[in-house]
């Protein structure tokens, strides 16, 4: 351990917080020291703001140290940071992930550098090698199966950041989930950029679905798993036959659904219409009864009018929805979106946005609701609260031991959480 060890500073996804556990270990090899490093995120405009603000007052906090720079925003407008006086080095996404970049940083790293080590990343075709073992609580890891995207929906800045989708092989996940449960984490989290694009490019192109059966049927002593966000027009046949099947993989999926107008969708690049995301969430549920779904949602992309964005709200009762993220629209120069003539007023787009919101909060009331009374297996994240298999917070007044699953009945409801 260094003397002087390095702050790291994370800006959005939970990809951009895995990768930044890992960077802290390679930077730890390399005995980096008296440095700053700040994971930007590039998902709309104000990230960016958010970013260079964030930057200024790690400067005005740490006036002597090193401000490195990396992730999204420093990926895909490397000049915005170079330009900051505050920056003195801007590295890439697939850079932040090398241990020779850290080890040219290591203790006299100063004047031997490039100040910007930032590569085409539509060239990378691998996944990071650098694979840790859990990170976030001790209850729960996350494996990132997956990195980048090949869609290219309008409002996206991201694969410009992440580069074209690359997967990690079936058998490097589950050396490294089997590590993680042998370890004793009682779930296990599947991550990815376009999570249900893993496998088109490896041999034979498995699916999602394959993994996951693979991860269960090899793994038998892994209690819970758990898979992050996914596009609902590509789960396959495996995956379906996974949530009907194995009630170890969580009953909860994060939907990115983005709208619920036709119209909107094509003009986003989609690949789905609302009557596909409909017949998605009826078929999973059919399957398994408690399945409960989150959605992204954009309130007020370019064009949007009062029909449009009314179809987004009933689509969160159409859908069940449970768990919203709601994005206001944001203009992202360098996106076809931003090009469109028609952009929709700020202040209608925020009022949209509280209206999508208050949908939501309706929907997690009905969903806290339906809980009582019932018993959950809960698994839990610090010694008074832990989560169902759906997500649901719950709290406990007796202290639990951390990352245990507690089996227990529901008794209340209090505020957004459920009480045991």
């Amino acid at each position: 351990m260094s003397a002087n060890p390095p702050i790291f500073a994370t800006l959005g996804c939970r990809l951009n917080a895995y990768e930044t556990e890992a960077m802290k270990d390679l930077a730890a090899k390399a005995g980096v020291e008296n440095a700053v490093v700040v994971n930007t995120c590039a998902v709309t405009a104000e990230a960016v703001r958010k970013a260079r603000q964030e930057i200024r007052k790690l400067r005005r906090d740490n006036p002597d140290a090193k401000i490195i720079v990396t992730g999204c925003a420093a990926q895909t407008e490397p000049d915005t940071f170079t330009a900051m006086g505050e920056v003195d080095l801007v590295i890439g996404n697939t850079e932040k992930m090398q241990i020779e970049t850290w080890n040219a940083m290591g203790p006299d790293f100063i004047g031997q550098t490039e100040r910007v080590q930032v590569d085409d990343i539509m060239s990378v075709t691998e996944t990071a090698g650098h694979l840790i073992d859990g990170f976030g609580t001790r209850s729960r890891a996350y494996v990132q199966v997956q990195n980048g995207c090949d869609h290219r929906c309008t409002f996206c800045i991201i694969p410009y950041g992440r580069g074209n989708s690359r997967s990690v092989p079936a058998g490097v996940v589950v050396e490294q989930i089997k590590r993680l449960v042998d370890k004793g984490f009682n779930e296990v989290v599947l991550t990815g950029v376009d999570l249900t694009s893993w496998g088109a490019d490896l041999p034979a192109t498995p699916r999602l679905g394959d993994l996951v059966m693979r991860i269960l049927k090899l793994v038998p002593d892994l209690p819970r798993l758990r898979i992050s966000s996914i596009d609902s027009i590509e789960a396959d046949e495996m995956l379906m036959q996974a949530i009907a099947t194995e009630p170890r993989l969580m009953p909860h999926l994060h939907l990115s659904l983005q709208h619920g107008d036709d119209l909107i969708l094509k003009r986003m690049a989609r690949r789905h219409l609302r009557d596909d995301a409909i017949r998605f969430c009826e078929e999973a549920r059919k399957l398994r009864p408690e399945m409960t779904f989150g959605a992204d949602i954009i309130a007020g992309f370019p064009t949007e009018t009062e029909a449009h964005f009314e179809n987004s709200l009933r689509l969160v009762e159409e859908c069940g929805l449970t768990w919203l993220h709601v994005f206001p629209y944001s203009k992202r120069e360098g996106t076809p979106a931003a090009r469109i003539p028609s952009q929709v007023n700020g202040k209608i787009i925020k009022e949209r946005a509280a209206r999508l919101r208050e949908a939501g909060e309706k929907r997690v009331a009905a969903h806290l609701a339906e809980q009582v009374g019932r018993t959950h297996h809960i698994l839990m994240e610090n010694p008074h609260m832990g989560r169902t298999e759906q997500f649901t917070e719950v709290r406990f007044d007796a202290p639990q031991v951390e990352g245990e699953i507690v089996t227990a009945a529901i008794l209340g409801i209090d505020g957004a959480q459920l009480t045991a």
